[in-house]
């Protein structure tokens, strides 16, 4: 039996078809945000995790990080999913995908306080630790709390206003809760140039990376 430093590890690019399971049936929020690239962990040619990346679906996110200047330049690492998640696989899957990517890109993730997650692959992969996310409320159903707010939201998508459509479905079983807050880190890639002056114009501070 090889061991680990004598395993084949490759990170490449992997297809909707790779990736699905993994975000599907192993993530814990089971649903699939908006990926534009995707990575995988190939240990002997066993497909051990999956890295994937996409703009944000908040444009104030986009221009909270640096700026106007710079929102187009930002995307999220908005799933990070292993099979077994063995020492150092997801430090190689995320450092080894952040190389892949082409251009200048500022790249921003989240580390969930509720399923206590602090973000060691991020610290390991010398992401800036820039504090928690803002306080916010989520939308829920009694009896579906397992779901992700956004999922149930999804039934209604296109409708002017989704929270009252979602009051006259649901009733007096749906409420909203404080979201957990998470910790962000932010990465810049691309030219030298390019890195240094959106480092610079970051609006967050950086702060000393936070332990369980």
């Amino acid at each position: 039996m090889l061991t680990a430093k004598e395993a084949k590890e490759i990170v490449k690019p992997v297809t909707r078809q790779d990736y699905l399971p993994f975000l599907l049936d192993i993530h814990y929020a089971k649903r699939v945000p908006s990926v534009s690239w995707a990575f995988g962990l190939f240990i002997d040619d066993k497909l051990e995790g999956v890295v994937t990346y996409g703009t944000p679906s908040s444009a104030t996110l986009r221009r909270g990080v640096c700026g106007d200047a710079y929102k187009n330049s930002v995307i999220e690492l908005n799933r990070l999913v292993l099979l077994s998640n063995q020492r150092n696989h997801a430090s190689a899957l995320v450092g080894r995908s952040l190389r892949l990517l082409e251009g200048d890109k500022i790249v921003v993730s989240f580390a969930d306080k509720a399923q206590d997650h602090v973000g060691y692959v991020y610290q390991a992969t010398n992401f800036l630790y820039c504090g928690l996310s803002a306080k916010r409320t989520d939308w829920k159903v009694r009896g579906m709390e397992h779901l992700h707010g956004q999922t149930i939201a999804d039934e209604f998508r296109g409708q002017p206003n989704r929270a009252q459509a979602m009051r006259e479905k649901y009733g007096d079983a749906f409420y909203l809760a404080p979201r957990s807050r998470k910790h962000r880190y932010v990465t810049f890639i691309g030219t030298r140039k390019f890195k240094k002056e959106a480092k610079q114009s970051l609006k967050y501070p950086v702060q000393p990376y936070p332990k369980a």
